[in-house]
């Protein structure tokens, strides 16, 4: 497996939220929950992984009454989303376009 997948990134929820967030800058949980199209509490306990693994940061402000969550990625969590994205490429473009056996 190419060193620059990464296992803890793959999974398929950790996975959607740092692409949503690999263009932005904060978002709004609401907006990342709404987007991924997971619940609240399944949001928060991956973005709480992201975070432990220090691949986000997260803001929690007050809005008056309502408490405002946001979330960025960190620099170590864009390169790592980066080294992700351009194995699973590689992979791909493996797949798409096969290599002809050597001693063919």
């Amino acid at each position: 497996m190419d060193a620059r997948f990464d296992e803890f990134l793959h999974v398929p929820a950790r996975l959607s939220i740092v692409a949503l967030l690999a263009p932005a800058g904060w978002a709004e949980f609401g907006f990342i929950r709404d987007s991924v199209g997971t619940s609240d509490s399944a949001l928060s306990k991956q973005v709480s992984a992201l975070a432990n693994a220090g691949y986000v940061t997260v803001r929690k402000r007050r809005d008056g009454a309502v408490r405002r969550t946001h979330v960025q990625l960190t620099p170590q969590g864009r390169e790592a989303f980066q080294r992700h994205a351009a194995a699973l490429e590689e992979i791909v473009n493996a797949a798409r376009f096969p290599q002809p056996p050597a001693n063919a």
